[in-house]
Parts: C-alpha cells; structure tokens; sequence
C-alpha cells in the first residue's frame, strides 16, 4: 500500500516494490492511472504473500476495506491474515 500526497491510499501488487514505487513516482506509461495524477509518496505496508493468485487474492481483499481498516492494517494494529480470513468469511456468508 502506498500513501499518495493527497493523503489516499493505492492497493497493488508488485514482485519489486522499491522498482515499482519508483515506476509509479515517475508517472507516464507504467504508473498506476490513480497515481499518475496522485503522486506516490511513501510505502505504508508491505508483505510478501507467496505466488501471485494469493497477492491478487490479497489486493483485492485489501481494496474491500475501508480507509481507516487500511490505515489499521498498515500501522501494524491488524494483519493480513486477520483481514483475509474476515474476508474469506465475508465471501463464504455471501454466497450462501
């Protein structure tokens, strides 16, 4: 999750997040289009989660959060275990 300067916050996935952050506060072709216009200013949460179907899993359930569920998430006051197993909950109830 990266902090934007005007104080948002972008979800995404990337196997070199230093890179990516860097690709991001360049802007142009391989920015993020929210961020081209929201300039990237620091990572507030990383993790790696193993193969890429569990970071899409993962982004996308960080997305469905709320901003302060985000910000909770990112100072450390919930994990991404936490978050994924409350939405795999969410998923299971839904579809029942």
């Amino acid at each position: 999750m990266v902090r934007c300067d005007d104080g948002s916050v972008y979800t995404g996935i990337s196997t070199d997040v230093a890179r990516r952050l860097v690709e991001h506060q360049r802007g142009g072709a391989r920015s993020a289009r929210y961020l081209r216009t929201r300039r990237p200013v620091s990572v507030i949460f990383s993790q790696s989660v193993g193969d890429r179907s569990t970071a899409l899993s993962a982004e996308h359930a960080i997305k469905r959060l709320e901003k302060t569920q985000k910000e909770a998430l990112a100072r450390g006051a919930t994990t991404l275990h936490d978050v994924l197993a409350h939405y795999a909950t969410r998923r299971t109830r839904q579809s029942s």
